[in-house]
């Protein structure tokens, strides 16, 4: 088993990038083993670690087919519907809710 090797923040040698960094550049780690980590030092609590990729091995990122964009609107549509009262609230529903504000709120709505 071999350690990764660890970079101080912005001092990542060239041709290393992280994961939103190559999704910057429209890439994708297409698999290969992470070949480092970035700590970014912060007071008091556990640094920031980011892992780094290589450029030179990533792929392009696959595009978005239209059955996956209709499975992600019938899923962000699902977020929205009250178990409840079965209505489209027009928001995601808060998990820490379980229902729409009204619902979960029903002597406030009622009040006016």
């Amino acid at each position: 088993m071999s350690t990764l090797a660890v970079y101080r923040w912005r001092l990542a040698p060239e041709g290393l990038v992280t994961f939103r960094q190559l999704r910057a550049l429209g890439l994708r780690p297409a698999g290969q083993p992470v070949v480092g980590q970035l700590e970014r030092p912060r007071r008091r609590r556990e640094p920031l670690v980011a892992f780094l990729y290589r450029i030179d091995l990533a792929a392009p990122v696959r595009p978005t087919t239209p059955a996956r964009w209709a499975a992600l609107e019938r899923a962000n549509a699902a977020r929205r519907i009250c178990p409840e009262c079965g209505r489209d609230a027009g928001y995601h529903i808060p998990s820490s809710l379980g229902m729409c504000t009204p619902c979960a709120y029903p002597e406030q709505s009622n009040s006016g």
